[in-house]
């Protein structure tokens, strides 16, 4: 009967203190988000749940250099390991958190004192009455045992905080790994559009080169006059001018990639130009809500909210009273002979304190009221990196249908050049074109083919820019 009412007392214990407990700490609710149903200027004509969001980069890239770049950045890239180590930082914090609400237990392996008492007060009279002596000695062994009990709620919301703040570790590793496979993968895009934009430079050089030969016959029969060398030389010495910058911009960006793969400066390995590349007949971005669900940096956003939210928790609940138990129990004794004899050395103690805080100089209140003001400052800036978001994506879309566009006029541009500089030549070996208008056409050409190489770099950017906006693959 007696067990039985002690299980009655300790239901009912529990029920109130859960109860108290819900009244105090706030339970964490997603803050509600104003979604469009798509986003604008989506090309893809059908909108599915889940787009190019859900492939992983294996399958959204297709260059097996890049793939390697890219494999060999997650492996050894220094500022992805220390997000890496971040989240087992966390970790650990996490795993003590979840210690919180165990007792405190300390051990006195030994303690030792004396004191020696006036022979006039009441300590000193006693000791020489009933010890015969004029000083008092005190020895203890023992545990000392506290705990705090968490009616609040206290205790539970710093492990919430902490659990928050690993989650949001690990989704902070995922935003630097989605960043860097961007990175690299522009990077290599970058680096094959300068290879392409060299080897174009190289081939109107020759060109102006085979026009200067041409020029100085005509010249030598009197048809034409040195003016006309002379422009076609200025003409090739600017082309000549741009190879070192576009060499140097080479060198750079060999560089860039060597470092975000982990190695040290050198070549780059490649086997074809940035034409050689397949773009994406169609791109897909799914739908707002996934988006939000799978992108790493908004995810993290979320749980520095969450984090924020427990710690107005944790506040709030140290405005109210705190119940500790104690205890302590050991060996004790007057007498260094006495002190490990038992059970006559045998003690123990218990108490229970239950303290309000009263006068604080409003500094709980004051950090109850900041904790409040920094959970709607981390509400703010996840909505806000929802919308930027959305507007990433927005762009990414717009500029792919966009670049597209101006690809489809460039390349048109560069067919009708290459046809305008082989019938200039034509025409000019003939005398019924000027060395001004082979000389114009030779410089549209090199200028439409250098537009072209970086048009397909912004294009395949511009993929790879979206598939980040997206999330990188992340479920």
């Amino acid at each position: 009967m007696y067990k039985y009412k002690r299980s009655v007392l300790f239901l009912c214990a529990m029920v109130i203190t859960a109860a108290v407990n819900s009244c105090v700490t706030q339970k964490y609710k997603a803050p509600a988000l104003d979604l469009p149903a798509a986003f604008r200027t989506d090309s893809a004509g059908n909108v599915s749940d889940s787009g190019i969001a859900t492939i992983s980069y294996h399958a959204f890239f297709t260059d097996p250099v890049l793939l390697q770049l890219i494999d060999s950045g997650i492996t050894h890239n220094y500022n992805l390991q220390v997000a890496i180590k971040q989240i087992d930082y966390a970790a650990q914090a996490f795993k003590q958190a979840k210690w919180n609400n165990a007792p405190t237990v300390n051990l006195t392996v030994g303690q030792a004192s004396i004191s020696r008492p006036s022979d006039n007060s009441l300590n000193g009279l006693t000791a020489s009455q009933f010890l015969g002596q004029s000083y008092i000695a005190d020895y203890t062994t023992g545990l000392n045992i506290s705990w705090e009990a968490d009616i609040w709620g206290k205790i539970k919301s710093r492990k919430d905080a902490a659990l928050a703040d690993y989650l949001g570790s690990q989704e902070a590793a995922k935003a630097v790994q989605t960043k860097l496979v961007s990175d690299i993968a522009q990077g290599y895009y970058n680096l094959l559009m300068l290879d392409t934009q060299l080897e174009v430079t190289r081939k109107s050089i020759a060109l102006y080169d085979s026009s200067i030969a041409v020029t100085t016959m005509l010249r030598d029969a009197g048809n034409v006059t040195t003016l006309a060398i002379q422009q076609l030389e200025a003409s090739r010495e600017q082309a000549a001018s741009m190879l070192p910058q576009l060499e140097q911009q080479l060198l750079a960006q060999e560089n860039a990639l060597s470092v975000l793969t982990g190695k040290n400066p050198g070549k780059i390995g490649r086997t074809g130009g940035i034409s050689s590349l397949s773009l994406h007949e169609t791109l897909s971005a799914g739908i707002p809500a996934n988006m939000v669900s799978r992108r790493p940096d908004i995810r993290q956003s979320e749980m520095t909210l969450m984090q924020a939210h427990a710690m107005m928790n944790v506040s709030r609940a140290s405005m109210y009273p705190s119940l500790t138990i104690t205890g302590q129990g050991g060996l004790n004794a007057f007498d260094a002979g006495n002190w490990f004899k038992i059970p006559g050395s045998l003690f123990a103690t218990g108490a229970g304190s239950l303290v309000q805080p009263l006068l604080q100089n409003k500094r709980l209140k004051t950090q109850y009221e900041q904790s409040k003001i920094s959970r709607e400052q981390a509400e703010l800036q996840f909505k806000q990196s929802v919308l930027t978001a959305l507007g990433e994506v927005s762009n990414s879309l717009s500029q792919i249908v966009k670049l597209k566009e101006q690809e489809q006029h460039t390349s048109r541009q560069v067919l009708v050049l290459e046809q305008a500089v082989k019938n200039s030549s034509l025409l000019y070996d003939t005398g019924d074109a000027s060395y001004l208008e082979v000389l114009t056409a030779q410089n549209n050409k090199l200028q439409a083919d250098l537009s072209l190489a970086g048009l397909q770099r912004q294009r395949l950017s511009a993929e790879v820019i979206l598939y980040q906006a997206l999330g990188g693959g992340w479920q």
